[in-house]
C-alpha cells in the first residue's frame, strides 16, 4: 500500500444540506442557465471534485466555452479555485490540450485593465506547479511589474518569486529584475514583497540595496524593516564580520514606529552584541514596550525576554542599573504582570537602588488605599511580602519601611494583614535595634486591628518582646481597652440587660404612618430605626469570646502569664502581686464566660485547660516552667526562622543546580557546528533555532523519546476484522488536541464518500468536520480533527466512519469507533503556594470530592510518592515533616491547570504498627472551583490506584 500526497490547496466549506450531484443537471446549468446559475453549478462542481469524485467526460471543455468567457468577479474568482484543483494532465502525466485554452484565457486576464483581475490572476499563478502552462505567461508577468496600480506589481512580485523558486529555466534574471525594480519603487508592500524575495534568492543583491539605504531605514514602512531586521540577524550571523556595517542600522530600528519592528530589533540586537551598551539599549526598547503595550498577554512576553536577559551573568550588572525602569511596569493593572515585574526587581536590587526602590513600593502601597479594584487586595498583599524582602535582603531600611506596613495591620483585608504580622515576627526577632520601634507601632494599631488572627499573632509578639516596665504597662492598658470592663461575665451580663431594657422602651415609643408604593397607609416604630446592637458596643477582644472563638483567650493567657513573668522580676513584691491579681482576674473571667451559655459556643476543654494552666503557673513559679515561658518561646521562633532559611537556600541551589549550573566535564555544544539529520553542518542559524522552538527537540535521544511517547498515544478504534480499520494518535497541545485518524479500507471495493464523523462529550468542542475521502481497494489515508478544550476536566470523543461501495444498492454503512478518553493530567501541572493561600482556597472553594484510599502499598511515603506522580500535584509540606514512623501521615498537595484553575489536595492516611503487611488506610480530599476538575482527579486517582503495578507493591 502506498500513501498519495496530494498538495495542500485552498480551504473551502462544504454545505451541510448540499443536495446530491446530478451531472446531467450541472452540464444544463453550466450551458444555457444566466450568471447566477452558472456559478451556483461551478461551486457544485468545485465541491463534487474535492470529495474525490472524477471530473465527467467533456465537463473541461463546457466550462471553458460556457463559464470562462464570463467577466463577473464571482465567477472569476471560483474559476480560479477550479482551476488549481482540477487535474490538469492526462493519466500518462502530458498536459490536456483544453489547458492551453485556459492559458490563453489567463494571458487576457493578465492584461485585463481592471486591477483585481489582475492581481487575483497573479495570486493563482504562485499555485501553479505546471511550467508549460507558466512559460507562455512569462510576457505578461514582467509587464505587470509596471502597472500603475500597487495590488498588481505586489502580487507580480510573489508570482515571479515562486516560478523562479519552482522553475529558474523559466525566468533566469529574476534577481536582477527584481532588484532594478526595487531602486524604482516607491510602495512600501511591494518593496517589502521584492526585498524578500532578494533575501531568499540573492543576498548578495540584498545586501547592496540595504547598504545603499542604510540611513532610510528608519522611513520605511515597518513590513519592510521586520524584513530587513530578519536579513541582518541572518547575515551577521553568517558572517560575523559584517556586524560592524548593520549594528547601527539595528540601533536605529530600536527607534521605531512599531511595536513589533522594536521587539525583533532588540531580539536581535542581544544576539549580535553583548556589549553593555547594547544590552541596556535593547532592555529600555523592552521597558518601554511593557509600559505602552496595553495587551497583558505582550507585556508577559517581553517581560519573559527580560528575565532571560538578567539570567544571563554579564547583563545581571546593566539590568542593575535599570531597576527603576523596571518598576514603571507597575502601573499596568494586570497582577500577573506586576507579580512578575517585583519578582524580576528584587533578583537585580542592590545597595545602590534599594532606597528609591523602597519609596517607589511606599508610593504604590499609598495608591492601594484609594483603589476599589478585584486585585487590589492581592496586589497590597504582594507589595506587603516585596517590602518584607526588602527588609530582610536590606536591614537598613527597615526603620523606614517597618511604620508604613505596621498600617496595614488594621486593614480590612485579612491577607495583607497577616503578611504583615510574619514580617514584624521576623524583624522584631533578628533587628534588636528595631524592637522598640516595633512594639510602639504595633500598640498605636493594636485597638484598629479587626482580625482575630492577626490579633491573636500581635498579642503573641507583645508578650514576647514587650521586657520594659513601661512596655508591659501599655501592653497591659490596651488588653484593657480592647477587652472591656472585668469581670467579663457581669460586664457581658449589664450589656444583655441593658438591651433588654432599651427593647422595652423601643416597644413603647411612637409609631410613624407611611404610604406605601400602592396608596396604602402603613405604620413603622421608632424600634426599627434606633436600635443598636450590643455587637456594635462590644471591644473587639470580648465580640471575639462571645462569637465562641476561646482559643484567642488562650492566647491572651499566654501572654498574659508572660508579661506578669517579666514583670514581677523588674518590680517590688506589692507591685507584682498587684499584677498578678489583674492578670488573673482577666484569665478567670474568661473562663467564666466561656461557662456561662452566653457566647455563641461554649469555651472547649483544651483552652480551659491552658488558662488554668496559666493560672497554676503564676501561682506557682516553678523556675523550670519558668523558662519555657520567658526563654524557650523565642528560641523555638529563631530556629523556625533559621530552618526557613535553610529551606529556602536549599531550594535557590537546587533551581541554579538544574537550570544553569554546567559541570567542568561536561561537552560543549556550538550550535554553528551541529550535523542535521543527513551529516551536514547547518549554516541557517535562524531556520534551526525557529524549528527547534517548534518542534521542542534537537537531538535524535529527543525524537525517540517524541517517537515512544507517540506510540504510547495510539487508540485503536475499529476491530482487525472490520471492512474499515482505523487508530487514532491524540496529540495533547495545550488549548487543542489533534486527532491524527488512520483509515484503512481492508475491503477490494471502492469506498464512496468515506466521512469520519466525530462528536464529544464534555467541555470539548470540535472545530471543523472532517472532509469526505475516496478510498481505493486495500488503500488507506491520514485525516486530521481539531478539537478545543475549554476546561480543565475528563473529557470522551466518540463517533463513526460511515461510507458507500460503488455499485452497491444498499444504504450507507456505518462502522462504529471506540471511545477516545482524554486524560486530565494533560493539563495539570505542579505548582507552589504559601499555606494561607492554600487555607484561604480551601476555605472558599465549594467543590469537594473525598476519595477512600484503596491500595496494596503497605509503605505511608510510596504511596505519597505515587499519588504525586500520578496527579502531577506537588507536596507543599516538608520533607521533614513527613519524616518518621508515627503510623500517621498528612499532607496538602496543589496543581494549577493550564486554564488557571487551582486544585488543592489534603492527604490523610494511617497504617496499624502491629500489623506491618497491612495496607495504607485513609482519604484524599480533593478541593476545586469547578465541579468538573475535582470529579475528574478523583476518577483518576481512582483508576491509578487500581493499576498500580507490581513491583512497585512488591517494593
Amino acid at each position: 500500500m502506498t500513501t498519495m500526497e496530494q498538495p495542500c490547496y485552498t480551504l473551502i466549506n462544504f454545505p451541510t444540506d448540499s443536495e446530491p450531484y446530478n451531472e446531467m443537471q450541472l452540464k444544463t446549468d453550466l450551458e444555457k442557465g444566466d450568471v447566477k446559475v452558472k456559478i451556483r453549478a461551478l461551486e457544485r462542481t468545485i465541491h463534487m471534485i474535492l470529495a474525490g469524485e472524477r471530473l465527467p467526460n467533456g465537463f473541461l471543455m463546457t466550462i471553458i466555452r460556457y463559464v470562462l468567457p464570463i467577466q463577473d468577479h464571482l465567477a472569476k474568482k471560483l474559476l480560479l479555485i477550479f482551476w488549481e484543483i482540477v487535474p490538469k494532465t492526462s493519466p500518462d502525466g502530458k498536459l490536456l490540450q483544453e489547458m492551453i485554452l485556459v492559458c490563453d484565457a489567463y494571458r487576457k486576464d493578465l492584461q485585463h485593465p481592471n486591477e483585481f483581475l489582475r492581481g487575483s490572476t497573479l495570486r493563482f499563478l504562485c499555485k501553479l506547479k505546471e511550467p508549460e502552462l507558466l512559460e507562455p505567461l512569462m510576457p505578461s508577468i514582467r509587464k505587470c511589474l509596471e502597472h500603475k496600480h500597487s495590488y498588481v506589481r505586489r502580487n507580480a512580485v510573489l508570482a515571479i518569486f515562486t516560478i523562479y523558486r519552482n522553475f529558474e529555466f523559466l525566468i533566469p534574471d529574476a534577481p536582477e529584475l527584481i532588484s532594478n525594480y526595487l531602486d524604482g519603487e516607491q510602495d512600501m508592500s511591494c518593496k517589502r514583497n521584492a526585498f524578500l524575495m532578494l533575501l531568499h534568492a540573492d543576498q548578495e543583491r540584498a545586501l547592496s540595496y540595504l547598504a545603499s539605504c542604510l540611513d532610510q531605514v528608519t522611513s520605511f514602512g515597518d513590513i519592510l524593516q521586520l524584513v530587513i531586521v530578519e536579513l541582518i540577524y541572518k547575515v551577521c550571523h553568517t558572517n560575523p564580520s559584517e556586524r560592524s556595517r548593520f549594528i547601527r542600522c539595528i540601533y536605529n530600528l530600536l527607534n521605531s514606529s512599531s511595536p513589533a519592528v522594536r521587539y525583533e530589533a532588540a531580539g536581535t540586537l542581544v544576539t549580535l552584541s553583548s556589549a553593555p551598551t547594547a544590552i541596556k539599549a535593547a532592555a529600555s526598547c523592552y521597558i518601554e514596550l511593557i509600559i505602552k503595550e496595553s495587551d497583558n498577554n505582550v507585556k508577559l512576553i517581553v517581560l519573559d525576554r527580560l528575565i532571560a536577559l538578567k539570567d544571563h551573568p554579564s547583563h545581571e550588572r546593566v539590568l542593575q542599573d535599570l531597576v527603576m525602569d523596571i518598576l514603571r511596569v507597575l502601573s499596568a493593572p494586570d497582577l500577573e504582570v506586576r507579580k512578575k515585574t517585583l519578582s524580576l526587581a528584587m533578583e537585580l536590587i542592590s545597595s545602590r537602588n534599594i532606597e528609591e526602590m523602597v519609596l517607589i513600593l511606599k508610593k504604590e502601597v499609598s495608591k492601594t488605599l484609594d483603589s476599589e479594584h478585584e486585585d487590589t487586595g492581592k496586589y497590597r498583599q504582594l507589595l506587603v511580602r516585596t517590602l518584607h524582602s526588602c527588609c530582610i535582603k536590606f536591614p537598613d531600611v527597615a526603620v523606614t519601611v517597618i511604620p508604613v506596613l505596621m498600617e496595614f495591620l488594621s486593614d480590612s483585608n485579612e491577607l495583607a494583614a497577616t503578611d504583615v504580622l510574619v514580617f514584624v515576627r521576623e524583624a522584631v526577632q533578628k533587628f534588636e535595634n528595631l524592637q522598640p520601634l516595633v512594639i510602639e507601632k504595633l500598640l498605636e494599631t493594636f485597638k484598629d486591628i479587626k482580625s482575630v488572627k492577626v490579633h491573636r499573632a500581635a498579642l503573641w509578639i507583645l508578650g514576647e518582646y514587650a521586657t520594659s516596665v513601661s512596655d508591659i504597662e501599655m501592653v497591659i492598658k490596651q488588653i484593657n481597652q480592647t477587652l472591656g470592663d472585668c469581670p467579663l461575665l457581669e460586664a457581658e451580663q449589664r450589656l444583655v440587660s441593658g438591651d433588654a431594657e432599651e427593647n422595652i422602651s423601643n416597644i413603647s415609643s411612637t409609631t410613624t404612618t407611611l404610604v406605601t408604593s400602592d396608596g396604602t397607609y402603613a405604620t413603622q416604630s421608632s424600634f426599627n430605626t434606633v436600635h443598636k446592637s450590643s455587637k456594635e458596643k462590644r471591644p473587639p477582644l470580648r465580640q471575639y469570646l462571645m462569637d465562641g472563638d476561646f482559643f484567642i483567650g488562650a492566647s491572651l493567657a499566654s501572654t498574659l502569664t508572660k508579661l506578669a513573668l517579666r514583670y514581677g522580676n523588674l518590680t517590688s513584691p506589692s507591685q507584682r502581686n498587684r499584677f498578678d491579681t489583674e492578670v488573673m482576674l482577666i484569665m478567670a473571667g474568661i473562663v467564666h464566660l466561656g461557662k456561662s451559655g452566653l457566647p455563641t459556643k461554649p469555651i472547649t476543654n483544651d483552652d480551659k485547660d491552658h488558662i488554668l494552666f496559666c493560672l497554676r503557673v503564676l501561682s506557682d513559679r516553678t523556675s523550670a516552667i519558668i523558662q519555657i515561658f520567658t526563654e524557650r518561646c523565642r528560641l523555638a521562633l529563631n530556629d523556625m526562622l533559621v530552618a526557613k532559611e535553610a529551606e529556602e537556600a536549599s531550594t535557590l541551589k537546587t533551581k541554579e543546580k538544574s537550570g544553569n549550573t554546567i559541570q567542568t566535564d561536561d561537552p560543549i555544544s556550538f550550535l554553528q557546528l551541529e550535523a542535521d539529520k543527513n551529516g551536514e553542518l547547518g549554516e541557517n542559524v535562524f531556520e534551526t533555532s525557529l524549528s527547534q522552538a517548534l518542534v521542542g527537540g534537537r537531538g535524535s535521544a529527543a525524537d525517540s523519546a517524541t517517537g515512544t511517547n507517540k506510540l504510547n498515544k495510539i487508540t485503536q478504534l475499529t476491530g482487525f476484522s472490520d471492512p474499515v480499520y482505523s487508530e487514532a494518535y491524540v496529540h495533547v497541545n495545550q488549548y487543542d488536541i489533534v486527532l491524527d485518524v488512520l483509515i484503512v479500507n481492508q475491503t477490494n471495493d471502492t469506498l464512496q464518500n468515506c466521512t469520519l464523523e466525530l462528536a464529544t462529550l464534555g467541555d470539548l468542542k470540535l472545530v471543523e468536520k472532517p472532509q469526505p475521502v475516496v478510498l481505493a481497494p486495500k488503500d488507506f489515508c491520514n485525516i486530521k480533527a481539531h478539537v478545543k478544550v475549554a476546561s480543565t476536566e475528563n473529557g470522551i470523543i466518540f463517533g463513526n466512519i460511515v461510507y458507500d461501495v460503488t455499485g452497491a444498492a444498499s444504504d450507507r454503512n456505518v462502522v462504529v469507533l471506540n471511545d477516545i478518553h482524554i486524560d486530565i493530567m494533560d493539563y495539570i501541572v505542579p505548582a507552589s503556594c504559601t499555606d494561607s493561600e492554600f487555607m484561604r482556597m480551601w476555605a472558599e472553594f465549594e467543590w469537594e470530592n473525598k476519595v477512600t484510599v484503596n491500595t496494596p502499598l503497605t509503605d505511608l511515603a510510596d504511596y505519597l510518592e505515587h499519588l504525586i506522580k500520578s496527579t502531577n500535584m506537588k507536596c507543599l509540606t516538608p520533607e521533614k515533616a513527613l519524616s518518621g514512623q508515627c503510623g500517621f501521615m498528612a499532607a496538602n498537595m496543589y496543581a494549577k491547570s493550564i486554564f488557571g484553575e487551582d486544585a488543592l489536595a489534603n492527604l490523610s492516611i494511617e497504617k496499624p504498627f502491629n500489623k506491618p503487611e497491612a495496607p495504607v488506610a485513609g482519604h484524599i480530599r480533593i478541593r476545586a472551583k469547578s465541579q468538573g476538575m475535582a470529579l475528574s482527579l478523583g476518577d483518576k486517582i481512582n483508576m491509578t490506584q487500581k493499576g498500580i503495578p507490581s513491583k512497585i507493591v512488591a517494593s
